[in-house]
């Protein structure tokens, strides 16, 4: 058991590197921003595959990161637009509580059908934090598209 929370956080802190290393780097690439964080996401999926960990063990984790981080986009977004940095971290901090909760309600509800429907799941630490990213990721990347296609158009 230690062994494997030990490979937990190995994988945890690689994968935390890389995106952070990648994020700087790009960081005043802003139009390119969503892509890379959805190629983040799949470098993420790469980790679940070498780590054996099916996307179906981790689908409730996913779908609680893509909803926090890509509702999450817009409340930063928007509170940078009006109020600058300090906007931009209270909406965040505002947004992030809001988003945890709506996360935290569809995961749940994705868990309770899992057990219902007698879906075996062999959750663990490396599965649950690899697949929180994941969907943190991907709905970052699809949320700061999105930002950047109302940019584009208005």
């Amino acid at each position: 058991m230690k062994r494997r929370f030990i490979n937990a956080i190995v994988n945890f802190i690689i994968l935390s590197i890389i995106v952070i290393a990648v994020s700087s780097y790009f960081v005043n690439y802003s139009k390119l921003m969503g892509f890379l964080f959805i190629l983040l996401g799949i470098v993420n999926l790469l980790f679940l595959k070498l780590n054996n960990i099916q996307l179906k063990q981790v689908y409730p984790d996913m779908v609680f990161g893509a909803i926090d981080n890509g509702v999450l986009i817009f409340a930063a977004v928007f509170g940078g637009e009006l109020a600058g940095i300090a906007g931009a971290i209270i909406g965040g901090a505002a947004g992030n509580t809001i988003t945890d909760g709506i996360g935290g309600l569809f995961e749940g509800y994705i868990a309770e059908t899992q057990r219902k429907n007698k879906f075996k799941t062999r959750r663990t630490s490396l599965s649950s934090a690899l697949g929180k990213m994941a969907g943190c990721l991907f709905g970052a990347g699809v949320g700061l598209l999105i930002v950047e296609l109302i940019r584009v158009l208005f």
